[in-house]
């Protein structure tokens, strides 16, 4: 094909031509329920690894391709299985570390699907799966680059690349640390491209230059001994959820921003954002106002959130006449890029033990922590990437900060500090990623794998 077509022009051929097998792909992937949460098979962890394992090694350009997990610190036990694939550089050329993961979250309320989630089905140019869009369309992404890249120059070029898509990244990749200390050498590359993130809209492409970090942990809250009958002592006595309830209460003013002092904000410009825009993608009833103050986008990516994702309490239909003595809550922070997520814990944690009410007793447990991420955008690869994704796409790509977490980054950039961080993604605002009725806008997907294909391609022909 080179000798006809310049070699981005027949990168990018390839690449369009490679986009309706990795489609097949992805969705034979998509059927395996790959969730690493405990309570769930990981034996079906195992058979996506294997099977990311097998599309790694059909490609025919890499030297090493394993199946490996690595301890989780602390513990006996060993994280869920990833694939790592190496081929080293030469002659000069840069190495390219390419992320996704292969598990997936669980799929919640089966009924709140309109298909069924381990079951790829298209409806308007959508692709719905558990996984079809994070991040399963990232590995396909990668593996999809790779093929038109091998299928437009050979499998002799002189780009460096190691592949790693990881097992566990959505129960909190426990081991993630561990596994890239054990394989630093394989895993060492000049720029590591995270495909793990989100675009502007389905049309417009971008590169993710912040994150939010998290801080999410358990809270109980206990008033009694035990229960108690509500008639007899109800009005005298404390009840939990009581307590819970008015403690909850505080973390919030009344506009529904944090209120907690020490979680602090990130000052920074953000794109505009209409409210309308924000209703569309986030499902907010016309009645239901926005929280918050400042730009919508300045909320979402600069300052911090704090939500209540479950809570143990009597359910409706168990429900008697009795005061709780104990109730437990989730409490998952999301917190501003330039704070540390222990730092925000640490407020947070203050706070609710400044305002327990009524001398409600406190335990806090299952603490987790994940840093947020600022990109350094003045590095040669972010430039290439905007080139690569203009060209993909047909659109500039706009640089924006995202208000999930991905808390793995702070790992990568502390093991290796020298390469050059892209995040990047397939997803658009209605993925609707950890929610029923996920999904991949098939033509965002083909834009993306296009991209990354000349993206390599720009990269096997830099001399270092």
């Amino acid at each position: 094909m080179t000798s006809d077509l310049s070699r981005p022009e027949a990168v990018r051929a390839a690449a369009a031509a490679a986009v309706p097998a990795a489609l097949a792909d992805l969705g034979a992937l998509v059927r395996i329920p790959s969730i690493a949460f405990p309570g769930f098979d990981p034996a079906e962890v195992r058979r996506s690894a294997e099977a990311v394992k097998q599309l790694a090694e059909g490609l025919g350009i890499f030297e090493r391709v394993e199946v490996r997990d690595a301890a989780i610190p602390g513990t006996e036990e060993r994280g869920m299985p990833a694939v790592l694939a190496t081929r080293a550089a030469r002659n000069g050329r840069p190495t390219i570390l390419l992320y996704a993961h292969h598990d997936v979250q669980p799929v919640g309320d089966d009924a709140l699907w309109e298909s069924p989630p381990f079951e790829p089905t298209v409806r308007d140019g959508r692709l719905y799966a558990r996984g079809a869009a994070d991040d399963k369309a990232g590995v396909m992404a990668h593996i999809g680059a790779l093929r038109a890249l091998t299928e437009a120059l050979g499998p002799d070029f002189d780009l460096g690349v190691a592949l790693f898509i990881e097992g566990e990244e959505e129960a909190g990749s426990r081991s993630f640390a561990a596994f890239l200390e054990e394989n630093a050498d394989a895993l060492r590359a000049d720029v590591i491209v995270v495909a793990d993130s989100g675009n502007w809209d389905s049309r417009t492409p971008a590169v993710t230059v912040s994150l939010r970090g998290n801080a999410r942990f358990t809270l109980t809250v206990r008033t009694l001994e035990h229960a108690s009958h509500s008639g007899m002592f109800g009005g005298a006595v404390p009840d939990a959820m009581m307590a819970t309830v008015r403690l909850l209460s505080t973390l919030w003013d009344a506009d529904g921003s944090v209120a907690v002092a020490g979680m602090t904000h990130r000052e920074a410009p953000t794109p505009e954002y209409s409210e309308q825009t924000l209703r569309d993608e986030a499902g907010l009833p016309d009645g239901v106002s926005a929280i918050g103050d400042g730009t919508i986008l300045s909320r979402i990516w600069n300052k911090p959130s704090v939500t209540v994702t479950g809570i143990d309490a009597p359910s409706v239909a168990n429900a008697s006449n009795t005061l709780s003595p104990e109730v437990s809550v989730v409490i998952s922070a999301r917190v501003a890029p330039g704070q540390s997520a222990q730092q925000a814990y640490g407020a947070l944690e203050a706070h609710l033990r400044a305002n327990a009410p009524f001398g409600a007793e406190l335990t806090f447990s299952d603490v987790d922590f994940g840093d947020g991420f600022l990109v350094d955008t003045a590095g040669w690869a972010v430039e290439d990437a905007r080139a690569a994704l203009e060209t993909g796409y047909g659109v500039a790509p706009v640089d924006i900060g995202v208000g999930g977490s991905i808390p793995f980054i702070a790992d990568l950039v502390r093991v290796f500090p020298e390469a050059q961080i892209l995040v990047t993604g397939v997803e658009d605002p209605h993925a609707r990623a950890h929610s029923p009725n996920e999904s991949l806008h098939l033509d965002t997907f083909r834009n993306a794998l296009v991209s990354e294909a000349l993206l390599l391609e720009r990269l096997d022909a830099k001399s270092l």
